[in-house]
């Protein structure tokens, strides 16, 4: 079954049909949901299977709750999903005040942090997975053996929770997001679910997103590897770990939450912030060089775009959510089995296939409706040292630096009260930018210069009389001469 919620063309329809039938037939999984999301709203569902593992519909005989037919509105259980819920809850925290992304664990956490010997992890590492903590709990298998087995933020960690330095390269570890949560407890005195419900899900309109199924959800399995015969998986609570993994959730939720990653909101959080989780703060080994992590956010470079996202499988379950900022489009795909259906890459080419069959159409260009006339003396071309840029005025006195040869930093500005700029992006993200007049230093002189970050950019490259740092040889430029 499929449903369209704007017009796509029928090819595509069709191709976006034909991926998850095939996802669902060679991946042999009882069933899978995927969604389609196109600047913020669904365009397309679809689904193939059966939630239960029948082979033809019928009705429940033994009174479950488990849903039969697959659909948008269908919980599956979406594993470390989880994470970037818990990252935003972490992102609201600092926007408050509350905590620093610096801050130690022993800030907030003495008690485990001294235990368990990890005090100087930082919060901005746990987020990233550059702590150094270990990928998973002390045995038993966490996912599969209840939470109440992990009492205490010690038994989380273990006795030797670090497996390398912290702070020195990417390591997954889903003990750190139960770390994460315990934070969130104690800053606001309830526990994360509640929070994550009052501050995160009832603002963004996500009633069916739980950390229990809710009717009508799919019940997971394990398929024999060697055999088209089913097992029933455990659905355990992991208590303590919830943080990293606990959530159920549907198509139709994950496309509000697709929606955030690319907006933000700001009654959960702005748009800046949830930009800085888009940002890579971790890169992984060299074994994945086309993968990263932001703060909270997987990153990855596929099919010649930068996808930001997660995915999530606990026992039973599998799902991914992948966004591209740039085409305006997420990818959404779960399935209710362990293991077989690729979901990653699933969820990827229902990006990809929107993506190439029905490109963004991009804004009508429109003129400003007001330029200052000092801001459009400083556009046109800049030197830094020999190499050409040129300056662009944009919305709201903003202003951008591209370079002319095409390769280079670019950044753009935002303008602030103060008459400066500061980077948005590229290498000068965060950075200042100042306009020099001369030569007495009055706005009403016309500018000499621009600094930025120190770095000199003129109306001529070298010229002589122009503010270079350590001057320019006075006779300037000249031919080579012939060769003797």
């Amino acid at each position: 079954m499929s449903e369209t919620f704007e017009e796509l063309l029928p090819s595509t329809r069709r191709a976006l049909e034909h991926r998850i039938a095939t996802a669902q037939t060679e991946g042999r999984a009882p069933s899978v949901v995927g969604a389609v999301v196109r600047d913020g709203r669904t365009v397309w569902t679809g689904a193939r299977g059966s939630t239960d593992g029948s082979a033809a519909p019928r009705g429940s005989t033994d009174g479950s709750e488990v849903a039969r037919e697959p659909h948008a509105d269908t919980q599956y259980r979406i594993g470390s999903i989880t994470k970037t819920f818990t990252a935003a809850l972490v992102l609201r925290l600092r926007d408050e005040g509350l905590l620093e992304l610096a801050d130690p664990l022993e800030k907030h956490l003495p008690d485990a942090a001294i235990t368990t010997g990890v005090g100087e992890v930082t919060i901005a590492q746990l987020l990233a997975h550059t702590s150094g903590l270990a990928a998973e709990t002390p045995a038993p298998w966490w996912e599969r053996t209840p939470g109440s087995l992990r009492p205490t933020l010690a038994e989380v960690l273990g006795e030797a929770p670090l497996r390398h330095p912290s702070g020195r390269v990417h390591h997954y570890s889903n003990p750190g997001y139960t770390m994460l949560g315990s934070i969130v407890e104690k800053l606001r005195g309830e526990g994360w679910e509640t929070v994550l419900r009052n501050e995160v899900l009832e603002p963004l309109g996500m009633t069916r997103t739980s950390a229990q199924p809710l009717s009508p959800y799919a019940k997971g399995w394990a398929v024999h590897p060697w055999a088209d015969v089913l097992m029933p998986e455990p659905a355990e609570d992991l208590g303590l770990m919830a943080p990293a993994g606990q959530l159920w959730s549907t198509a139709a939720d994950l496309a509000r939450w697709a929606r955030f990653l690319t907006e933000g909101d700001t009654r959960v959080l702005s748009p800046e912030s949830v930009a800085e989780m888009r940002r890579p703060a971790a890169v992984p080994d060299a074994a994945s060089p086309d993968a990263g992590y932001g703060l909270g956010l997987q990153l990855l470079r596929r099919d010649g775009r930068t996808l930001v996202g997660h995915t999530g499988s606990l026992p039973g379950f599998l799902a991914t959510l992948w966004v591209s900022v740039e085409d305006g489009l997420a990818g959404i795909a779960m399935a209710n089995a362990t293991s077989g259906p690729l979901i990653g890459g699933l969820a990827s080419d229902l990006v990809r296939i929107t993506a190439e069959r029905e490109p963004r159409i991009p804004a009508p260009w429109t003129a400003l409706p007001d330029a200052d006339p000092a801001l459009l003396e400083l556009t046109g071309p800049w030197y830094w040292g020999p190499a050409p840029f040129l300056v662009r005025l944009t919305a709201g006195r903003g202003l951008e630096l591209v370079p002319l040869s095409g390769a280079g930093r670019g950044s753009r500005f935002r303008a602030e009260e103060d008459g400066t700029w500061t980077g948005l992006d590229g290498y000068y993200a965060g950075e200042t930018l100042r306009t020099v007049h001369g030569p007495d230093g009055r706005e009403t002189d016309s500018v000499t210069h621009l600094d930025l970050g120190s770095f000199v950019f003129t109306r001529r490259p070298y010229d002589p009389g122009d503010a270079v740092p350590g001057g320019v040889d006075p006779q300037g430029w000249r031919p080579v001469p012939p060769a003797s």
